[in-house]
């Protein structure tokens, strides 16, 4: 696909687009807390890509490369918004999860998710990120320390720390419900 994008093909850019454009609007409103301004951001990057499309075929993984440049497009707006400087990205970030349900998700109890929904937003902002890129937007931890400039182990660990909280948290609802006595 890069390639053909790379060769000037706007059908193939669109369909990156389509594919790509509402993880990274979630990302980046993650980040800025503007719509507009997360959209904007989205839209600036992907205007940026096709105007040097004749360098797509250089990128090795246009995921992360999206995500960075999303990044970056965000703590960007945010530093000139703001007029400061971020020492600590991420630490003040409140990160909303997707409500998109999957069918084994339809399936789970309302009450049962509601604990997973609060078990996850209870988090550590740097973790909840972490848990939201790794879990909903399905990269691998190799992309997400690319994109957020962590070791591997540092986003292993976060995510060992994210599953742990999140199962304390859910457990109970577990052992509330009595197992069934199996019949031999």
């Amino acid at each position: 696909m890069l390639q053909r994008i790379g060769n000037g093909d706007e059908q193939a850019f669109r369909r990156l687009f389509q594919y790509y454009s509402p993880r990274l609007n979630q990302f980046a409103y993650s980040i800025v807390k503007v719509k507009e301004a997360a959209a904007e951001i989205v839209d600036d990057v992907f205007i940026r890509f096709w105007k040097q499309r004749e360098k797509a075929t250089a990128i090795s993984n246009i995921r992360v490369y999206l995500y960075v440049a999303v990044k970056n497009g965000a703590l960007n707006y945010l530093s000139s918004k703001a007029h400061r400087q971020i020492t600590e990205p991420f630490n003040h970030i409140d990160i909303a999860l997707s409500r998109d349900q999957a069918p084994d998700e339809k399936m789970m109890s309302a009450e049962l998710l509601n604990k997973i929904t609060a078990a996850v937003e209870s988090l550590p902002p740097r973790c909840k990120m972490i848990f939201k890129l790794v879990r909903e937007d399905g990269l691998r931890y190799q992309d997400v320390a690319e994109i957020l400039h962590l070791s591997i182990n540092t986003v292993d660990a976060q995510m060992v720390i994210a599953v742990k909280r999140i199962s304390e948290k859910v457990q109970p609802h577990f052992t509330a419900f009595p197992k069934k006595q199996l019949k031999k």
